[in-house]
Order: C-alpha cells, then sequence, then structure tokens
C-alpha cells in the first residue's frame, strides 16, 4: 500500500519550498512508518534548501519529528504499533569499527530507510537528515524511532530529534562539564540555549552566554545563564576572562559555526581548557590559528557532532528530565504552525525572532 499524504520540498537552490503530495511506501524489512504529530523548523533544514549540505534535489525536509509508529516492517522486534517516538538522525548499527569499540555516536554505517518516499510523478525524494519530517507519515529505518514516554508532548519531545540533543549534548557528553567549571557558550540559539541548559544541569557554577542578539542573551538566561555578554558591543574574549579572574572559561562551546566566533572561544579558554564546536560550517569556510598557540595552550578541541549522543540512551533521559521539571523543553518552542507555514518561518529563524518553530500536523 502507498499512503498519499502532503509534504514540504525543496525542488532547487534557493527557491521557496513548496507542500506538495508525497507518496509513501508500506515500511519493508527493518522499517518503520510514522504518523508525524510535530517537526521542528532547524537551521539545518535551511542548509538544505540552499544547497549547502549537497545536491540531491528534490529534497522532503524536516528532521526535528516526534510521532507515533503506524506500521513496522518484517524482523522489526524492538519497535511495536502505536509506540510514541522521537526520530533520530543516527542509528548506530552495532557492528561496525566504531560501535564495536564502544563509540557508536561515531558509527560509519547509521541505517536508513530503503525504500525511497517519492513525489506524485514518482521522482525520488532525497529525505532530508534520512528522515524527511515536514510530513504526514514518514518511513524510516526502525533503528531511528526511539521510543519516549508519551507524557511529553510532541511539540517539545520532537526538538530532542536535532538542536536540543546537540547543544545539550555538546556540553554534556562532548565537553564533560562538571561540577564547579566555568562554562561560555558563543550563539545563543536553540543549540547554544540547550547546551548553557546542559551544562547549568551538569553543575557548572557559571555558565556566560555570549551573543549580539539582546533577545537571545533573555532566553539564555531562561535556562541557566548566570551571565551574558553582548559581543556587539565589547570583545567577548577580554569580557569572559574579566568574568573568570583572567583565566578563560574551562570549557567554550562554539555554536555558530564561523571562523571568527571559533577563534574567539578558542581564545577565551582558560590553559588546557576545552573548545568544543557545536555550529556547523559552511563548507568553504576556513581557519587559521598560530601552531604555537595550539602547542602552547595544550587542552583539548572538539567537534561535537550531534552531540556525541546515542539516541537510545540520551533522548529518553532528556524527557524523563523535562517531565520532572529538569529541563524545560517547552522553553525552546516559540510558536507552533501549519506545515504551509515552513517558508515563512524560515524568514523568522533567520531574523533571529524564534528558538524554534515546530510544525504541527
Amino acid at each position: 500500500m502507498v499512503h498519499e499524504v502532503r509534504g514540504v520540498v525543496a525542488r532547487s537552490t534557493g527557491e521557496p519550498v513548496s507542500v506538495e503530495t508525497v507518496l509513501v511506501p508500506d515500511p519493508g524489512p527493518g522499517e518503520v512508518l510514522v504518523t508525524v504529530q510535530a517537526c521542528g523548523v532547524c537551521h539545518t533544514d535551511l542548509h538544505y534548501r540552499e544547497g549547502g549540505i549537497n545536491d540531491d534535489f528534490p529534497f522532503l525536509l524536516g528532521h526535528e519529528v516526534a510521532g507515533v509508529v503506524e506500521a513496522i516492517g518484517d524482523d522489526v522486534t524492538d519497535t511495536a504499533v502505536g509506540d510514541y517516538v522521537v526520530l533520530a538522525w543516527r542509528a548506530p548499527c552495532g557492528t561496525c569499527r566504531a560501535c564495536r569499540r564502544g563509540r557508536p555516536w561515531y558509527c560509519f554505517d547509521s541505517a536508513n530507510a530503503i525504500q525511497p518516499m517519492t513525489l506524485a510523478d514518482g521522482t525520488p525524494l532525497s529525505a532530508a537528515l534520512g528522515i524527511g519530517g515536514f510530513v504526514e507519515k514518514t518511513l524510516v529505518a526502525a533503528g531511528q524511532a526511539v521510543k519516549v514516554d508519551p507524557a511529553a508532548r510532541p511539540e517539545a519531545a520532537g526538538l530532542i530529534g536535532c538542536g536540543v540533543m546537540a547543544g545539550f549534548g555538546a556540553a554534556v557528553n562532548t565537553g564533560n562539564v562538571g561540577r564547579g567549571d566555568s562554562v561560555a557558550v558563543i550563539g545563543c540559539g536553540g543549540v547554544g540555549n540547550a547546551a548553557i541548559a546542559g551544562a547549568s544541569l551538569a553543575g557548572a557554577r557559571m555558565v556566560i552566554a555570549v551573543d549580539i542578539d539582546p533577545r537571545k542573551l533573555e532566553w539564555a538566561r531562561g535556562v541557566g545563564a548566570t551571565h551574558t555578554i553582548d559581543s556587539s558591543t565589547v570583545d567577548p574574549v577580554e569580557a569572559i576572562r574579566e568574568l573568570t579572574d583572567g583565566f578563560g572559561a574551562d570549557v567554550v562551546i562554539e555554536a555558530v559555526g564561523r571562523p571568527e566566533t571559533y577563534r574567539q572561544a578558542f581564545d577565551a579558554r582558560d590553559l588546557a581548557g576545552t573548545l568544543v564546536q557545536v555550529g556547523v560550517p559552511d563548507p568553504s569556510m576556513t581557519i587559521e590559528l598560530p601552531l604555537i598557540d595550539l602547542f602552547g595552550k595544550g587542552g583539548a578541541l572538539k567537534s561535537s557532532w550531534y552531540g556525541d549522543c546515542l539516541p537510545t540512551r540520551d533522548f529518553p533521559i532528556l524527557v524523563d528530565l523535562h517531565l520532572s521539571g529538569k529541563f524545560d523543553l517547552d522553553h525552546f518552542v516559540s510558536e507552533t504552525i501549519g506545515i504551509d507555514g515552513v517558508e515563512e518561518a524560515f524568514g523568522r529563524m533567520q531574523r533571529g525572532e524564534v528558538l524554534r518553530s515546530v510544525v504541527v500536523l
């Protein structure tokens, strides 16, 4: 059986998205069909529309999904019809070299659905991050569907699937923020706010939020920032050093993805401190650093890909923290919109007016 649904499609580079008929097949072996309840509008979707990921147009956009499993394919044993799930764009295989070494967040063979979803004329769609979530039903690999507590409303829970997990994990998993640490987060959008919340929850004594937008700095205070720096008016490196008795922060998280902010993060860390880059750069960007500074400061320069998470472990934990009142996922939901409102939501996101717009289906 083929399911005829509505979905948000990007047909060519830089062109406005359109809502079109999408054909979704029943799940085959190792696949599940998910009825989408909510899907966040993430910067990565805009990167796809702009051709910044690859040129495999047309794309079926959307990937921060919460929904319910409607059907399962043969050989699916860990997921059942009716499960309330958040979709992950990484589904560790368990057998590759990274998985066998106990580092599944570096999996070399992450699973996606085998069958393509298509346009009405049969044109195959490239599903954003292997999900394609701006659609009424989507087809994914069974390992991508992570069961969580259904008490969490889908508008909030779905955001764990990308931005919230990336930021939270950058602090807790990659940065290993611990009790008493000083932490600076450069860039206070959705990912940066999640990093601030994660650092605060991990016990950091000082969490410094850095941005050029006063609205974002105010949002950062709402999730645990103890200090804020408007980097449009002061040198953020000097301001961070002043707040940390001249030393710099133990962990600096770069959540912008630009050479200028990476250099700020590098210079703002304490001797032997840790820099974590979680902001996604344009593929054309480069950075030059004095080798003596790399040698002389020591510490660690890390990249955090999806917050170095293990979805089956971390997604339920974040939902449980939310439901216990320790991690407010609702903070990240700036507005809910219909499936026809994605293009306008991209504009609000670019202007910094929202942390997340969430499509409700």
